[in-house]
């Protein structure tokens, strides 16, 4: 049995016919047909069954390909690792970070990356829900993850530093005058929120509940960005991770009493590889204290 054979036989379980498998990884048919036909006699089982619906796998067959899976994707990772000791790692790495966090570290990192390893094609996302991010991490969809903690977060996750939150005030409002903004002097203020579903509507939630504080809602956004440039314009506070807030604003941020901190983690898929290790590093070496950049100019 070779490699060859088994990532032929996932093409044929994945396309369900062997003309389309044999499309789908650029070879010729009949030599696709006859590697399968080799594979089911040297194993001494049926591998595929013909239906009206084209060729599916057989009880037999399935459990073989779950294995083959391993193997395959142990053979890329060991052929990733090898070029990343050349400097040549090739392939694409996903990338999703949950919506405001690590809005300054990630592109410093990702930047470091691609100088290490240029033929690295990297595709990056936010997502708001967390809920989500945690369903696309335990699918194995994703090679990294980065994230606020939360109870689902996996034991195996690595802690990168804190989000300090802070809060957003429009030109003029009487709090720019302090160094640190005390929640509670904001009762009765209006809050440009977060969606729904976003981590980041939960964390202020949970923080106004805390101090006593009924949410007046002005507004619901999706992006950070745009939460504050909407309360710089007055519309209302916001409170975001300070590495999310946008340059050009930094004069209408203020930290708050009590300190509102959240963890990040990164999470890397199981099998994980040399581009994902090496990102994480990098993240290590990036810096979480944000908070300090907002302190009032005297």
């Amino acid at each position: 049995m070779t490699l060859r054979q088994y990532e032929y036989a996932l093409a044929v379980a994945e396309a369900g016919s062997v003309t389309a498998a044999a499309e789908l990884l650029h070879v010729a048919q009949p030599s696709m047909s006859q590697q399968i036909r080799g594979l089911e006699r040297e194993l001494g089982v049926q591998l595929f069954a013909r239906t009206p619906t084209g060729l599916v796998p057989t009880v037999v067959g399935r459990a073989f390909l779950r294995e083959a899976e391993v193997a395959v994707s142990a053979a890329r990772r060991a052929r990733a690792t090898a070029r990343a000791g050349a400097e040549e790692l090739v392939g694409e790495l996903l990338v999703a970070a949950q919506m405001g966090f690590g809005t300054r570290q990630l592109p410093g990192a990702l930047s470091a990356l691609r100088r290490r390893f240029p033929r690295l094609e990297v595709t990056v996302f936010e997502e708001p829900s967390s809920a989500e991010l945690d369903r696309l991490c335990r699918q194995g969809v994703l090679d990294l993850a980065l994230m606020a903690a939360c109870d689902r977060s996996p034991d195996d996750a690595h802690h990168l530093g804190d989000e300090e939150f802070v809060v957003v005030l429009g030109a003029g409002h009487r709090q720019l005058a302090t160094d640190r903004v005390d929640l509670r002097e904001l009762a009765g203020e209006p809050w440009v929120r977060f969606d729904r579903d976003s981590a980041l509507d939960a964390v202020l939630l949970e923080v106004l509940r805390h101090n006593a504080l009924t949410p007046i809602t002005a507004a619901r956004v999706s992006q950070t960005a745009t939460a504050v440039r909407w309360a710089a314009h007055g519309l209302g506070v916001t409170l975001v991770p300070a590495s999310a807030v946008p340059h050009g604003y930094e004069h209408l941020v203020r930290p708050v009493s009590p300190v509102v901190t959240q963890p990040v983690i990164a999470v890397l898929r199981h099998d994980s590889g040399p581009a994902e290790t090496a990102l994480l590093d990098l993240l290590r070496q990036e810096t979480w204290d944000n908070s300090a950049s907002f302190a009032p100019v005297a």
